[in-house]
């Protein structure tokens, strides 16, 4: 069975805020640093994907390829998700805040946007959030 994380992507605003930072940050494959190491391993790096939260609204995912240990500057090892570099953009689903990452089941993620929507100009943030809250998307 497939799982997938969730978590909110902190520092970023939109979509393109986290393209912008993976791009610049990272070469090669783009990571996310965590501090736990997911106890569902097996079933992540089965098609699994961390979905991305942005101002209480689930916008986008990228699918995980990997985990790798990490030691941190303090000495600590941590986990390094290795990330597909595509962002694939998803229906806007509302989530309230949190730390650190969350499972996911994939009967509860949002679908993917259809082809040739995740080019559309995002709706604005509270509007998104509203439809979604009634079901609209």
């Amino acid at each position: 069975m497939t799982l997938n994380l969730v978590k909110l992507c902190v520092g970023a605003e939109r979509v393109e805020d986290l393209a912008h930072r993976q791009a610049t940050h990272w070469q090669g494959a783009p990571r996310h640093i965590t501090r736990m190491w997911p106890k569902r391993e097996e079933e992540l790096l089965r098609g699994g994907s961390i979905y991305w939260i942005f101002k209480g609204l689930v916008l986008a995912r990228q699918r995980i390829n990997g985990l790798e240990a990490v030691r941190g500057e303090d000495g600590i090892e941590r986990c390094a998700l290795i990330l597909d570099p595509v962002i694939v953009r998803t229906e806007a689903q509302p989530r309230r805040a949190f730390q650190g990452w969350r499972y996911l089941d994939v009967k509860d993620a949002p679908a993917d946007l259809p082809e040739g929507r995740e080019r559309e100009e995002p709706l604005p943030t509270a509007l998104a959030r509203a439809l979604a809250e009634m079901g609209l998307r």
